[in-house]
């Protein structure tokens, strides 16, 4: 009985509304609110809005060029000529130091050689790579306070907090969360650089240019 009641309700009150005579009405537009010409739009000028406006990168599937094209794109929007407030240079935002211990002494050289700075991509993630192997054996395939720890989420979050950073992070179980200086996580990394394939990386210990 009370479902036969819910299903005839609104076909009785339809019928209701109906019997009052309820009619559509027209609705007369304010001269001042009518549209008499094309509206001109002006495109920003600021630069910084620009630089600071996010767009999707392409998709470039999920091997290692996707991987680091979208990692580009998360640090510096794909410019091999940036250099952020605290320093880091080019396409990747690497640090002097990181850039030392892969041989590359001279930032301005470095910042303006963009064959050079995906060198000096490829031959960091081997090394991290040989850094984390044990940390990629053990934890690939975890989930980790919501996160299922991947091989190449490892990966991204040594690049954004180094290699030793990272291993504090899997062995406390992610309850060390560490941050970059702009408030980017480690496990912000995780999550967004996960389910890449680059096995075509090698681990290689203390790899140079």
């Amino acid at each position: 009985m009370r479902r036969w009641i819910l299903i005839c309700c609104p076909l009785i009150m339809m019928f209701i509304l109906s019997g009052f005579g309820f009619k559509p009405f027209k609705v007369e537009v304010p001269e001042l609110l009518k549209v008499k010409e094309p509206t001109l739009v002006s495109f920003p000028q600021n630069e910084s809005f620009l630089f600071n406006y996010q767009i999707a990168p392409p998709f470039l599937g999920s091997q290692y060029i996707g991987f680091k094209e979208a990692l580009a794109f998360k640090e510096s929007q794909g410019n091999y000529f940036a250099t952020n407030s605290y320093g880091y240079l080019g396409k990747y935002q690497f640090g002097l130091g990181t850039l030392e211990l892969v041989g590359v002494y001279n930032g301005n050289h470095f910042l303006n050689d963009p064959v050079l700075q995906e060198k000096v991509f490829k031959v960091n993630i081997s090394r991290n790579k040989w850094i984390l192997r044990k940390d990629i054996k053990r934890y690939v395939g975890v989930h980790m306070r919501g996160i299922e720890i991947t091989e190449s989420g490892i990966l991204a979050a040594a690049h954004l907090a180094g290699p030793g950073n990272v291993k504090i992070y899997l062995r406390s179980q992610g309850r060390m969360e560490i941050m970059d200086g702009y408030g980017t996580s480690i496990s912000h990394y995780m999550k967004k650089f996960s389910g890449y394939d680059i096995s075509m990386i090698l681990p290689k210990r203390n790899p140079r240019i």
